[in-house]
């Protein structure tokens, strides 16, 4: 009402806001997420209706009589055994040591010869005190510890103190094994640094979990470990320690064709973590450390 008189707006200028919900009720059924949206239930295969609706002039699919179920019937006739076999490929290792933990990986994502990524952050900062490592299919590594990294959070908040790296593995283990045998591929590390001081676990996607000082994870992670183990020492320093770090993921991507890309290292203290490499091109070390040994590099 303005100088009395009473101003009515047309309903058209009427003003609605609208709010998105995001449905995560599967967290708390992991089965029936796993099946998938064309799992076969009671002898159906499942409601095609919104892979049909898909426009195939806008999205080209694949040339074979039936582009929308062609990898469920590949994987259910056995036309072709080992097709569906996705060859993963990564180097990843963790080792402790007197000042704390270093975390070092590679960033190249593959599917047998098919290189997909160059560039993949294979590092989860789970929070300030936490980091945990990918190794596998990228898509359920990413998503399992971003969703761990929330766990973890919303035990901070109830609880009004840092959830211990043990309880935060044990959390992955427990939801990976909720998965066994139904496809998941995870070879993952969690890292970090709690009331106990500094602590390492290896969680794999059957929910075994183990605690140790040295872990190295993924197709490159033999090379990794030669390097490692040769020079491992828990009294090193910080810097051994990195130069340690980088060499191993260094010499498993010369070696093993799936695991390329940039080195990353991480160095987990009393205070946090912090990230020591970002990215360190792996053709440029190996020119580097030719010329170290006095070689040419092409050798």
């Amino acid at each position: 009402q303005e100088s009395g008189l009473k101003i009515r707006y047309p309903l058209s200028h009427t003003k609605t806001m609208a709010f998105a919900t995001m449905d995560l009720s599967f967290l708390s059924d992991p089965g029936v997420f796993a099946k998938g949206q064309h799992a076969e239930d009671d002898d159906a295969r499942g409601d095609l209706q919104m892979a049909r609706s898909i426009d195939i002039q806008s999205f080209p699919l694949a040339p074979v009589s039936s582009p929308y179920t062609f990898c469920e019937d590949v994987r259910k006739h056995g036309n072709a055994p080992g097709l569906m076999d996705f060859k993963h490929g990564t180097t990843t290792l963790g080792f402790v040591f007197k000042h704390g933990i270093i975390i070092a990986v590679d960033s190249r994502a593959s599917m047998g010869s098919y290189i997909g990524s160059q560039t993949v952050k294979k590092v989860i900062e789970i929070n300030s005190f936490l980091l945990g490592t990918m190794a596998g299919g990228a898509a359920d590594c990413s998503f399992w510890e971003r969703h761990l990294a929330r766990l973890c959070r919303m035990h901070e908040l109830r609880t009004k103190e840092r959830i211990s790296v043990a309880a935060a593995s044990k959390l992955l283990a427990n939801i990976f094994f909720q998965y066994k045998g139904q496809g998941l591929s995870c070879g993952t590390m969690v890292a970090g640094w709690d009331k106990k001081g500094p602590s390492l676990y290896m969680v794999d996607d059957s929910g075994e979990r183990f605690k140790g000082e040295r872990f190295s994870v993924g197709s490159g992670s033999p090379f990794a470990y030669g390097v490692l183990d040769s020079a491992y020492d828990r009294n090193m320093s910080v810097e051994d320690a990195v130069e340690l770090g980088r060499r191993s993921i260094y010499h498993a991507t010369h070696r093993d064709g799936a695991s390329g890309g940039v080195v990353r290292v991480y160095h987990v203290h009393e205070k946090g973590w912090t990230k020591v490499i970002a990215g360190e091109d792996v053709n440029e070390l190996h020119w580097m450390y030719a010329k170290e040994k006095g070689m040419v590099g092409n050798e």
